[in-house]
């Protein structure tokens, strides 16, 4: 069985995909961006869009019934590697003790010209 997941308190999708789909006890996230949920517009530095984007994939992610506990995988996408550092301070304080396993790559080009996009997997009751 495969659910959609859909939240008013992240950004609508910018193309024919779901924010997330839950299926057979996991749910897979779609990259968020660090775009205001209301308005649709992207915040202004990586730093903020960096925070916003975690703000994001929690509310998508707690949409779903679960927590960022529960996230085993994510992924970064960064529109500069020079970005690395910010970021990675950014993300270590959204995940506090919990680490799950993660990639980081450098994107040619980002949606929106967004400075970064992050994805997650979970364990999903």
């Amino acid at each position: 069985m495969m659910n959609t997941i859909e939240t008013k308190n992240a950004p609508t999708a910018v193309g024919p995909y779901s924010q997330a789909v839950k299926a057979n006890g996991w749910l897979f996230c779609s990259g968020q961006l660090g775009m205001d949920p209301t308005s649709g517009e992207l915040a202004g530095d990586v730093a903020t869009q960096a925070t916003l984007a975690l703000t994001n994939l929690k509310a998508v992610i707690e949409a779903a019934g679960t927590t960022m506990g529960a996230v085993v995988k994510t992924t970064i996408f960064l529109a500069d590697m020079a970005d690395f550092t910010t970021v990675n301070t950014i993300y270590a304080a959204a995940f506090g003790d919990h680490r799950p396993a993660r990639a980081c790559v450098q994107a040619a080009a980002l949606p929106k010209n967004a400075l970064v996009e992050i994805e997650a997997i979970a364990c999903c009751p």
